[in-house]
């Protein structure tokens, strides 16, 4: 990751201009901000039925019996905010990994939290025969935390790298995928209500997901913002954050927290959805640098914004079929991540 290079007081050069300078950052938020507001509008407009942005505007604020009324209120607004947290949640969960890890490949769905969250509900729901939502949500936190837990000692703490972690990832969504796979073949009824777990959506969640697991997404966001000073310190090393007053062992603890809340939370509702938390934290660090102080608030509006896009472009690529968000997000992301592959030097195994 480049640095900007700044000229001090009394050294007689310019500032640096021309492509290495940046917009101001606050302008970024208002087009992150802007751009959330343009794809909710987009995602509660463009479906199967394109219904015109007055009706939409009518059957949100004065619903009078229109058609358009229940496809708008009962149908795609609850989709739409719960793309928006969940989103949010993705992009918050990996801008807080690869600012804790120093790795640009860091990513819920890369590194196994989301398949650890996948392989606990479906234990639970499989193996305990629990079925209620605020019962197994529980399972989702413990396996997310588990498989981060896993991956960092496969990948090893102190030393691991980008590639180290990457494969380390792998395997552990390698394993745990199989178990899903195996555990859902096993059991027929398993396989019968696990079926959507297999590929991420948003299309037919209960609202009543989101409402159970918002305090937690909720706890989780609050506690990535409140971190972003400690985790900017420790990205400068362990040294550098204990010489700036930072507790290294406590900020990685509750990183770990948050990502769990986070990805446990937001895989209960809608399922495994990779990707989001690593296109998005390259995308907007170029605009805030790797002070996370900055990059996690724009990943909170770009994240959603994301989201919402894809599950639009699922809707229309294929009518009147749709393509889940889960298979958008992960395309895009391969390209991506091909290009990340293809113009940088990752270290060595």
């Amino acid at each position: 990751m480049s640095t900007e290079t700044r000229s001090g007081p009394g050294v007689g050069h310019p500032p640096p201009a021309g492509p290495r300078s940046r917009p101001p950052r606050a302008t970024g938020l208002l087009v992150g901000a802007s751009a959330l507001v343009i794809t909710v509008a987009l995602s509660l407009a463009v479906g199967t039925e394109h219904i015109p942005p007055g009706d939409v505007w009518s059957a949100l604020v004065s619903p009078g019996g229109s058609r358009f009324d229940g496809i708008v209120r009962e149908l795609r607004l609850p989709r739409t905010l719960i793309g928006v947290t969940v989103g949010a949640a993705l992009g918050l969960a990996g801008g807080v990994m690869q600012v804790l890890t120093r790795n640009p490949l860091a990513d819920p769905g890369l590194l196994g939290v989301n398949a650890g969250a996948s392989a606990a509900v479906v234990t639970a729901i499989g193996v305990l025969g629990i079925t209620s939502f605020t019962g197994y949500l529980w399972f989702a936190l413990a396996g997310a935390a588990l498989a981060a837990v896993a991956v960092n000692a496969l990948g090893g703490t102190r030393a691991a790298t980008p590639v180290r972690l990457a494969l380390a990832g792998t395997a552990v969504n390698a394993a745990l995928f199989g178990y899903v796979n195996g555990l859902q073949l096993w059991d027929l009824s398993t396989l019968d209500s696990m079926r959507h777990w297999s590929v991420g959506t948003l299309d037919k969640r209960d609202p009543e997901l989101l409402l159970t697991a918002l305090p937690l997404i909720v706890a989780g966001a609050l506690l990535a913002f409140a971190l972003a000073r400690p985790l900017g310190a420790l990205s400068l090393g362990e040294d550098h954050a204990r010489a700036l007053g930072t507790s290294v062992r406590r900020t990685r603890v509750l990183s770990v927290v948050a990502i769990t809340l986070l990805c446990g939370s937001a895989t209960a509702v809608c399922g495994p959805i990779g990707f989001v938390g690593l296109m998005i934290p390259h995308a907007v660090r170029a605009f805030t640098g790797p002070d996370p102080r900055w990059m996690l608030p724009y990943c909170a509006l770009f994240a959603p914004a994301l989201m919402l896009l894809s599950d639009v472009v699922g809707r229309v690529v294929v009518p009147p079929s749709e393509i889940e968000v889960d298979i958008v997000t992960s395309f895009l992301g391969g390209l991506l991540f091909v290009q990340l592959v293809r113009r940088r030097k990752v270290a060595q195994l």
